[in-house]
């Protein structure tokens, strides 16, 4: 339990320092991750303080952080430059005059779920949509957390689904099942989720305040040509790097012939963007150390033992599963990690209780996006909160979609039902 003891005072330094200041906002999240990484220095035994630094090190710098630490650089640059030669404007402009004030919400989160589904990534569709439903959260006085919220649910439908996820080449190969029967698994497990919370955002879009729209031009047309670019380039399967940079150029490009910046002050903003990306980046790279810390003390180790000491019937085999995917997921904040991390005993545990080799790749994945979608150090809700200048903990509360998807998991496993091999 002393292993897990850092992530505990983590979220307790977090919740209780915001709370007792009264704004989400004024308690920044790397100051708690600061504490708890000491914390989890100070409290590994066996090593010198030499050895628990390095390990910590190599957390905080290992492949996965640092690439995306690159996502966040560059996803900070191509958003400063974006707003400074006008795209993100232009891009309101054409928003608000497509789609009827009182649909936008459903419209956004349908518009996340396509994108995700496509590309692939939660992060690449939160990348390209925040700053624009930032953008319109100012343009029509609603609150600016609850539409990034809508783009972060849906960002996990294709995160879930898709069958170039990640999370759902992990989760098939390692419990040896077809991309395809786990989508059909998985869809009927969160369509519910995702009809049910696309019901919510039609309704509550009822009180979204009208406002007046000008006539499109072709200038509004042609500065929305950065996100298209964006948006298309990731579609089609390009790395996420890439597109970004691709992004860069073109934004930096259009900027000069327009005029609203020059070659200089391209330079300026986008370091004025990456600049605004650096308490991100320094929580990336210090939830990186901090739960390495946890795995070298044995915590993941401890919470396979404990969820699954009790074992007897398959409804409570398929509850330890999506219990020890759910805590691997908040001591790593990487879903694709968490499900890597139990892979090897969910295998064991299905084959054990006769579980489908589909099912069980069903129920890593998503509950791995549920959770991922939830706590607020992961990089999906650091990097709509960086980009959104919000605290992650005003987001969660408006996160339909992956606590619908949260339910729709007990529900199916409290119900199920024998399946013919």
């Amino acid at each position: 339990m002393l292993a897990l003891s850092p992530i505990i005072v983590l979220l307790t330094i977090y919740l209780a320092g915001s709370i007792i200041a009264g704004d989400f906002y004024r308690i920044p999240i790397a100051t708690a991750f600061i504490v708890a990484s000491i914390y989890a220095v100070a409290i590994t035994r066996g090593n010198t303080i030499d050895e628990r630094i390095e390990h910590f090190s190599k957390g905080a710098a290992n492949t996965r952080i640092m690439y995306m630490i690159w996502i966040f650089v560059l996803a900070g640059a191509f958003a400063a430059i974006a707003k400074a030669m006008g795209a993100v404007d232009a891009t309101v402009q054409l928003t608000l005059n497509l789609i009827p004030s009182n649909y936008l919400p459903a419209g956004i989160f349908i518009a996340a779920c396509f994108i995700s589904l496509s590309i692939g990534t939660s992060v690449g569709t939160i990348v390209a949509l925040t700053p624009v439903v930032t953008a319109l959260a100012a343009k029509m006085n609603c609150d600016t957390a609850w539409l990034v919220a809508i783009v972060v649910g849906g960002a996990f439908f294709g995160d879930n689904l898709s069958f170039i996820s990640d999370t759902t080449i992990a989760a098939t190969q390692t419990q040896g099942c077809s991309m395809r029967s786990k989508f059909r698994t998985n869809i009927r497990l969160v369509m519910p989720a995702a009809v049910v919370t696309l019901l919510l955002y039609a309704f509550s879009g009822n009180g979204i305040d009208e406002i007046e729209t000008t006539a499109i031009t072709i200038n509004d047309v042609v500065k929305c040509i950065p996100y298209l670019t964006v948006i298309v380039c990731a579609l089609v399967g390009m790395n996420v790097l890439l597109v970004l940079i691709l992004g860069i150029i073109i934004a930096g490009a259009m900027g000069i012939a327009y005029g609203t910046v020059s070659g200089i002050s391209i330079f300026t903003e986008m370091g004025n963007g990456i600049m605004g990306m650096t308490e991100l980046i320094l929580v990336t790279m210090l939830a990186g150390g901090l739960l390495e810390i946890v795995r070298v003390n044995g915590g993941i180790d401890f919470l396979i033992r404990i969820v699954t000491l009790r074992m007897r019937t398959k409804r409570a085999a398929e509850f330890a599963i999506t219990a020890l995917t759910a805590l691997a997921n908040i001591c790593t904040a990487n879903n694709t990690i968490a499900i890597l991390t139990v892979a090897d005993i969910s295998r064991d545990i299905s084959k054990k209780f006769g579980i489908q080799p589909r099912r069980t790749a069903s129920l890593m994945d998503t509950t791995s996006c549920f959770v991922q979608g939830v706590i607020p150090y992961g990089a999906q809700l650091l990097m709509a909160s960086g980009l959104a200048k919000v605290s992650p903990l005003e987001i969660i509360p408006s996160l339909y979609y992956p606590m619908c998807i949260g339910v729709m998991i007990v529900v199916s496993i409290l119900v199920r039902r024998k399946v013919t091999k």
